[in-house]
């Protein structure tokens, strides 16, 4: 589990605040003005990028709850949750290639949308568990909400009947359960010891029909970049811009990153691991993604892609890109069937985008 300082937490994207603002319209109440008396104004959470507090977004929870009266109201907030109200992790869930992709996918990015909750997602003998874990602060509500919300992206994904095995909250139980019944489908257990939902194995190892890794690997792109440009305190976040930056034709040690991010390689070390993770784990994830980028443009040789990099030699790069993926480079290249069009209409790569002289 991930866990970081209270200087590095709090806050969550504005479209997840308008999905309140919608659900309290729908619900027949006046959203504006139940937002406004939180201390939102509608249009300062206009652009995809606007964010606020989980402090101010919590009093708009409580004041929702008391104008609502309805204890399944967070649960309903789901279905007023757009798109692109995950930002680039919204397309990146729907093009992934199994649900188990897409689940890994919210652990990896989560923090696009938010950096008060993070997830855990593992497999545990025949079965896969999915943990919820807010920080202290966050109301039962929300977390309602988001298991609606990936209960729903199971869904659109694998069919409008799939459920998960079990769903455990740590919530108390509510008074009237009608609505949990009917919206969620899947055995409740309330006063869990964790928010958690079970999933059978099969479903979530099953192909999607949908699934587009192209688009998944552009989308993991841009979240990489707005993680960067908009959480200087992640440290995890910065190592992945520093390391972006500085790959090409060399591969930069622990030290030589943490000089660049002003601090001293122990203190490096000791940061990355309270956030669950090391500086070799990102090296290793950040080449991935980029590797994978890379040879879904066609300008690129496996030669160029090894030194854009920092990889020593051509051996080096197909190792791990065939621990990464089963299959050598120019192998993957090919089963890939790059589409031009495609790529021509997607955000830039993080990283030099010059290949070596």
């Amino acid at each position: 589990m991930r866990t970081h300082t209270a200087a590095c937490r709090g806050f969550i994207l504005g479209t997840w605040v308008k999905a309140i603002g919608r659900a309290l319209d729908a619900a027949g109440c006046n959203g504006a003005a139940l937002m406004a008396e939180a201390g939102f104004n509608f249009h300062d959470l206009d652009g995809p990028n606007a964010r606020c507090s989980i402090a101010k977004a919590a009093l708009l929870w409580r004041i929702a709850a008391a104008a609502t009266g309805d204890p399944a109201f967070g649960i309903k907030v789901a279905s007023h949750i757009k798109h692109t109200s995950f930002h680039a992790l919204g397309y990146g869930l729907s093009a992934s290639s199994t649900l188990k992709e897409a689940f890994e996918r919210v652990r990896r990015y989560c923090y696009v949308v938010s950096d008060a909750v993070d997830y855990r997602f593992f497999k545990c003998g025949a079965d896969y568990q999915f943990i919820i874990e807010p920080m202290a602060g966050v109301p039962f509500e929300s977390v309602d909400a988001l298991v609606g919300a990936y209960l729903r992206m199971c869904r659109s994904l694998l069919g409008r009947n799939h459920s998960p095995l079990l769903i455990e909250l740590r919530r108390p139980p509510p008074d009237v359960l009608d609505d949990f019944h009917r919206l969620l489908r899947a055995p409740l257990k309330f006063g869990a010891e964790h928010n958690r939902l079970t999933f059978d194995a099969e479903s979530i190892e099953r192909p999607l029909d949908g699934g587009n890794p192209e688009l998944a690997r552009h989308s993991d792109a841009i979240a990489n970049q707005y993680l960067a440009r908009v959480d200087r305190h992640n440290v995890e976040a910065r190592v992945r811009k520093v390391l972006a930056q500085r790959l090409e034709g060399n591969e930069p040690s622990q030290e030589e990153v943490a000089e660049l991010l002003n601090v001293s390689a122990r203190t490096l070390q000791r940061k990355l691991g309270e956030g669950g993770t090391t500086f070799k784990e990102i090296l290793d994830e950040t080449r991935q993604t980029l590797a994978l980028a890379y040879l879904s443009e066609p300008q690129y040789s496996v030669s160029d892609v090894t030194y854009l990099l920092g990889f020593s030699c051509a051996s080096s790069f197909t190792r791990a890109f065939r621990r990464w993926t089963g299959r050598s480079p120019s192998d993957w290249r090919v089963g890939s069937a790059f589409r031009g069009a495609t790529a021509s209409n997607a955000q830039p790569m993080p990283g030099p985008v010059s290949a070596r002289p």
